[in-house]
């Protein structure tokens, strides 16, 4: 931790006024962002999509239930894992608890895994999420949305829209789907790597602190995440790195 000035009370709220104006700044940008986001063109989806799920088969359609907006995060968990991604499971620590507030503003949520759902359910039910989760495991759906890639293309620049390799077979994203009224559904947004910073409440706590992050010296920016039923595990687990 660097060696900060210490001022008087007057001065810091001198400093913390010239911070806010650039803080404002930086939300009006957002907001204009945001607005050119939701201006995106859409792509129908024609591909049909049977995903296993805990009521059995459900199509793409069904993950809407009765909502017209649908938001999908492509959580890491291959089908030779024992166990999912820390560092997707640190975002769906926060994700699983906005569920039933994005139900209110007509969105619906699902997790979506190549795993099988006998790995799906006892992993789920051991970090304590009511959130829908299928596997996508009989389809091409996670390879067709940029987040499975087999062996051949892991060399090449195939995630994050084409600008940087996967870092492994399996990687995040997040997609949005609409849903209009005669059951037609449109892909509307995904977003990879550091776009999904958003779903990662706790840094959005810790940027707030004295230290931030704190990340300089690990292997990588992520290496501290474990599930959170593991920090007083010895050994480390794997996590997906945040690009």
């Amino acid at each position: 931790m660097t060696e900060h000035t210490v001022v008087s009370q007057q001065q810091w709220q001198d400093a913390r006024r010239a911070l806010l104006a650039k803080e404002k700044a930086l939300t009006h940008q957002r907001d204009a962002l945001v607005r050119e986001r939701q201006q995106l063109p859409w792509v129908r989806v024609d591909k049909q999509y049977i995903f296993d799920s805990p009521e059995g088969k459900k199509t793409l359609a069904d993950l809407f239930g009765d909502k017209t907006q649908l938001i999908i995060y492509h959580f890491m968990f291959g089908p030779d894992w024992e166990q999912g991604c820390p560092s997707c499971s640190m975002a769906t620590d926060t994700m699983n608890g906005n569920v039933s507030h994005l139900a209110q503003r007509d969105a619906a949520f699902a997790l979506v895994s190549r795993a099988p759902l006998e790995k799906i359910t006892p992993f789920k039910n051991r970090m304590g999420w009511t959130a829908l989760w299928v596997s996508s495991h009989a389809t091409s759906f996670n390879h067709d949305f940029a987040v499975s890639f087999a062996k051949e293309e892991m060399e090449s620049n195939g995630y994050n829209f084409g600008t940087t390799r996967p870092y492994s077979d399996e990687c995040p994203g997040l997609s949005a789907f609409y849903k209009d009224a005669d059951g037609a559904i449109y892909h509307t947004y995904s977003t990879y790597g550091r776009g999904l910073e958003a779903t990662l409440g706790v840094y959005s706590l810790l940027d707030l602190a004295p230290k931030g992050r704190d990340e300089d010296s690990l292997p990588w920016p992520m290496a501290w995440v474990k599930h959170h039923d593991r920090y007083e595990a010895a050994q480390p687990e794997h996590a997906c790195h945040a690009h």
